[in-house]
C-alpha cells in the first residue's frame, strides 16, 4: 500500500468546500491507502493564536474528521505538535533550503503584499515545514490543490537535495494523488468561484452550522435583478448558485430552477430557499455527529493519543536514520 500524507491547517470548522475538495475523497483513501492524516497547528503559529483559540481549533478540526468518516482504526489521525520529530526534520531541512528559493513561493509573495506587517520567518519557511510534514513518512502520494503544487515541488527538491548531498536513496520525491474526476469544487455564496472563509466568512457554508445559520447565509447569497432574455447565460453569481443546487439538490429540482431561469420567470428567493432546505438536509447528520463528539473529551483523547503513538513510531524511525545519514553518533 502506497504512504498519503495530508494535513488540514487548525483554523476552526470544515466548511462544504474543504469537504468536497478533501475530506471526501480521504474517506476513501484510508481503505486503499497507509494513509496519515494530521491537523497542522504548528503552521497556524505563523498567525499567532491565543492558547485559547489554538486549542480550540484543534478540537474542532479533530471532530469535523471523524465526523465526516475517517475512522481513528483504519488511518493515522494525529496532531501536528504531538510528533516533536517534525519540529527536527523541519530543522534539518532549512539547513540546505535557500533564501531565494523560500521568497520565489508564490504564497509568501502574496503573504507579504497582503499582511506586509506580519511577514515572519514561519511564513518564510513553511514550505520546508510542510516538507518535513510530508517525508517524515516517507510518503509517495500528497492530495493537493492546485495552490499547493508549487509546495509539492518544493518538497521534491529538498526530497531529492539531501538524497544528493548525503549520497543515499533515502526520501522518496512525493507526487500528487489525483483525484481525477473525484474532485468537486463548490463555489462561494459571494460570487467567487471558490468557497472560503478567509476573504469573507459568511461566503462559506461550516458542516456544523445550525439550519438557522445557513438559510440566512444562502438567503444573502449574491444575485442580480434575473434574466431579461429566454435562454441566457448565466453570469459567475447565478451560476455558483445552480452549481450549489446541482451538488446538494436532486435532478428534478435542479432542472425545475433552470427551466424557469431559460423562461425568465426565476425567483431567486424561491430558488435560494429549496437550495438552503437541501443544504440543510445534507449536513444536519455531520453536525449531529458533531454535537456529540463535542460533548466526549475522553473519546478526543483517546484518538488523538492513538495518532500520536502510531505518528511518532513512523516519524522516530526516519529521524534516528535521517541523523545516522547525516553523521550524528553517539560517542
Amino acid at each position: 500500500m502506497e504512504i498519503v500524507v495530508s494535513g488540514i491547517r487548525s483554523t476552526g470548522n470544515l466548511h462544504l468546500g474543504n469537504y468536497f475538495g478533501a475530506i471526501r475523497n480521504f474517506v476513501k483513501m484510508q481503505h486503499e491507502n497507509h494513509c496519515y492524516f494530521f491537523i497542522a497547528d504548528y503552521h497556524s503559529l505563523t498567525t499567532h493564536p491565543t492558547p485559547t483559540d489554538l486549542h480550540d481549533s484543534v478540537k474542532t478540526v479533530l471532530v469535523d474528521f471523524i465526523a465526516c468518516g475517517l475512522d481513528p482504526d483504519k488511518a493515522t489521525l494525529y496532531i501536528q505538535s504531538d510528533v516533536p520529530e517534525v519540529a527536527e526534520l523541519y530543522l534539518l531541512l532549512n539547513m540546505n533550503a535557500y533564501l531565494g528559493e523560500l521568497e520565489r513561493c508564490t504564497s509568501f509573495k502574496e503573504k507579504i503584499r497582503t499582511q506586509s506587517n506580519n511577514v515572519n520567518a514561519g511564513l518564510l519557511t513553511y514550505p520546508t515545514l510542510m516538507a518535513a510534514d510530508i517525508i517524515i513518512h516517507k510518503a509517495h502520494k500528497v492530495p493537493v490543490g492546485k495552490d499547493q503544487e508549487q509546495h509539492l515541488e518544493m518538497t521534491r527538491t529538498f526530497a531529492s537535495r539531501f538524497n544528493r548531498i548525503y549520497g543515499v536513496d533515502y526520501f522518496p520525491e512525493p507526487v500528487a494523488y489525483n483525484f481525477g474526476e473525484d474532485l468537486v469544487k463548490i463555489p462561494g455564496l459571494d460570487g467567487s468561484t471558490k468557497m472560503s472563509k478567509s476573504e469573507n466568512e459568511n461566503s462559506a457554508i461550516c458542516l456544523a452550522d445550525s439550519p438557522e445559520a445557513i438559510l440566512k447565509k444562502v438567503m444573502k447569497a449574491v444575485t442580480d435583478a434575473g434574466p431579461t432574455e429566454p435562454n441566457q447565460p448565466k453570469p459567475q453569481p447565478i451560476e455558483n448558485i445552480f452549481q450549489l443546487m446541482h451538488a446538494f439538490s436532486t435532478t428534478d429540482t435542479y432542472n425545475h430552477f433552470s427551466n424557469l431561469y431559460d423562461r425568465c420567470e426565476i425567483r431567486y428567493g424561491d430558488m435560494k430557499k429549496q437550495l438552503a432546505e437541501d443544504i440543510i438536509a445534507y449536513t444536519t447528520p455531520f453536525r449531529e455527529k458533531m454535537e456529540a463528539l463535542n460533548q466526549d473529551d475522553a473519546y478526543l483523547g483517546k484518538v488523538a493519543r492513538m495518532g500520536a503513538e502510531k505518528a511518532r513510531e513512523s516519524a522516530a524511525k526516519t529521524i534516528r536514520e535521517v541523523r545516522e545519514i547525516i553523521g550524528f553518533k553517539r560517542m
